[in-house]
């Protein structure tokens, strides 16, 4: 999707664009970097990079899970940090990667070390870079989603709230169920769509019973299941990535819609 980008004086980050980032939503790509930037970062997009690997290790494919891992660290393990605008895929990286090579102490040692300086998007911002200035503006009424591997293994919570108090004009309205699973899951929703469909349908009822117009999360999966299902039923909420709101990039299309305007 992108190669290299403006060289500056602050840490070199290594960009893990994502496969649905790049594939499906590359504004949130470019709203990354767009923000990676403004925080002083210099940033490389690796070409070399693949998957992360998480539907092989969810499949327990072990040998595939354990040879993504390691093409992912060679591309990788020369930065500074490396930045993921989803807590899945950060996950996979930062805690899933050294379980996998565990039995090889060589490359086990590597994933340790790119592990420990993986980290997703609003939480590098938030806790390594103190960003405080996010100069954008969206004066709508938001409910927030948290994607189960950003809360559960990423510890992301109140980092994109922080970050999002900042936008002027945005109001937010919790869900009761904001940190329920939206019942996507990566192979969950294909090995259980019953299941999944009945997940989705809590998650989009609790996000009616806000009133917000907008619909905010930190994992891409998540948000198109969302919007998927919003969409089928007829309820006109709109659907972003958080990126895509804090580096002021909303002139596109919103998730479900075909991407025009700024930033393509």
């Amino acid at each position: 999707m992108m190669s290299d980008a403006t060289l500056t004086s602050g840490p070199h980050v290594g960009l893990f664009v994502t496969c649905l980032v790049d594939l499906t939503r590359p504004s949130v790509g470019f709203a990354t970097l767009k923000l990676l930037e403004a925080a002083g970062c210099r940033v490389s997009v690796p070409e070399s990079q693949t998957c992360c690997g998480q539907p092989a290790y969810n499949s327990g494919d072990n040998p595939d899970t354990a040879d993504i891992a390691r093409q992912v660290i060679t591309a990788f393990e020369g930065f500074d940090y490396v930045v993921v605008p989803s807590g899945s895929c950060g996950g996979m990286i930062r805690h899933h990667y050294p379980e996998t090579l565990a039995d090889d102490e060589a490359w086990a040692t590597r994933a340790r070390t790119l592990a420990a300086k993986t980290f997703e998007l609003t939480s590098f911002l938030h806790d390594v870079l103190k960003v405080s200035d996010i100069s954008a503006t969206c004066d709508k009424s938001m409910t927030y989603h948290d994607s189960c591997s950003g809360l559960r293994e990423m510890g992301i919570k109140e980092q994109p709230r922080n970050l999002l108090s900042k936008v002027n004009g945005l109001t937010l309205t919790e869900g009761d169920e904001a940190e329920a699973c939206c019942g996507f899951g990566g192979l969950f929703c294909v090995k259980y769509p019953e299941i999944s469909e009945n997940m989705v349908d809590a998650k989009v009822e609790d996000i009616l019973a806000t009133g917000a117009k907008l619909l905010l999360g930190g994992d891409l999966g998540c948000l198109m299941n969302i919007s998927g299902r919003l969409t089928r039923r007829g309820k006109e909420v709109e659907v972003r990535h958080i990126a895509e709101v804090l580096a002021d990039m909303t002139d596109g299309a919103a998730i479900g819609a075909p991407e025009t305007g700024k930033g393509q």
